[in-house]
């Protein structure tokens, strides 16, 4: 068999398009990139995704968390704090065994029980948690003169939020966010080792590559390959979050302008 018709078979098998069975001898490089690229797709899936939609959540989080009203403050900074201070790892597990239990009495539920949405609401909810305290400390930093020039001119409620303290607030946080994004595309690899069980062996790409650790007992092929898919996912975050902080910034003199590098962080 050669690499093209390895590709044809286990290109989009992750998402249930190609051969139903894994290999079970004569592990190939080609079947370890394939096998291991095809499981990208739902990482890829999982942190887009939950990007998308945590940050205009996490946006209400740092409003909610400076807003004067105690029920909205309150609810805010819980919301943060549970997520931001427990492990991802046991928020997939309580989160999934929470989802079984309720699709118990609620059938409507039962979707919730699988990778595909039931992670995504944890990640989603988690980066919110993140993002919304990096927004938060964002809109402290707000110079006091740009809000007082707003006035001067005008502009109040949402049309100051929308013109000046929203574009700020972004602007200033926006190197704290890419980081986040990175960490969030390397926290979808806990996915299906969490509570949220694989079907018909369709994971990620840890999955897989963790698959072909255990046939060859030789972690030193595949464990390199997966790291090597997200090195090059990193470069792409890196460079898509550039090209929007230099929006940002397109108003500013280029010396002064902020630039996202890439920089190596051990421990988060």
């Amino acid at each position: 068999m050669s690499c093209w018709d390895i590709i044809a078979d286990y290109g989009l098998r992750s998402i249930g398009i190609g051969e139903r069975l894994l290999p079970r001898n004569e592990f190939t490089l080609c079947h370890q990139f394939t096998l291991i690229g095809s499981g990208m797709i739902w990482n890829i899936y999982f942190g887009v995704l939950a990007l998308l939609s945590g940050f205009f959540f996490a946006t209400f989080l740092a409003l909610g968390k400076m807003s004067t009203n105690p029920i909205f403050r309150r609810s805010a900074e819980w919301t943060i704090f549970i997520f931001r201070g427990s492990p991802l790892f046991i928020q997939f597990f309580f989160a999934y065994f929470l989802f079984l239990s309720l699709k118990q009495s609620f059938p409507v539920f039962g979707p919730f029980t699988s990778a595909w949405i039931g992670a995504l609401v944890v990640l989603f909810l988690n980066t919110s948690a993140y993002t919304g305290e990096i927004f938060y400390g964002a809109l402290q930093s707000i110079p006091k003169s740009d809000i007082e020039a707003a006035d001067a001119y005008g502009l109040t409620g949402w049309k100051r939020f929308r013109r000046i303290t929203w574009p700020t607030m972004l602007r200033l946080a926006w190197p704290a966010y890419t980081n986040e994004a990175i960490f969030l595309f390397h926290a979808t690899t806990l996915v299906f080792f969490s509570g949220f069980p694989t079907t018909r062996q369709r994971g990620d790409a840890l999955y897989y590559a963790n698959y072909f650790a255990d046939k060859t007992f030789n972690p030193f092929v595949p464990y390199p390959i997966l790291a090597g898919y997200f090195i090059v996912l990193t470069l792409i975050v890196i460079g898509l979050y550039g090209l929007v902080n230099k929006r940002l910034n397109r108003h500013l003199p280029t010396s002064d302008r902020g630039k996202i590098t890439l920089r190596m962080n051990i421990i988060r």
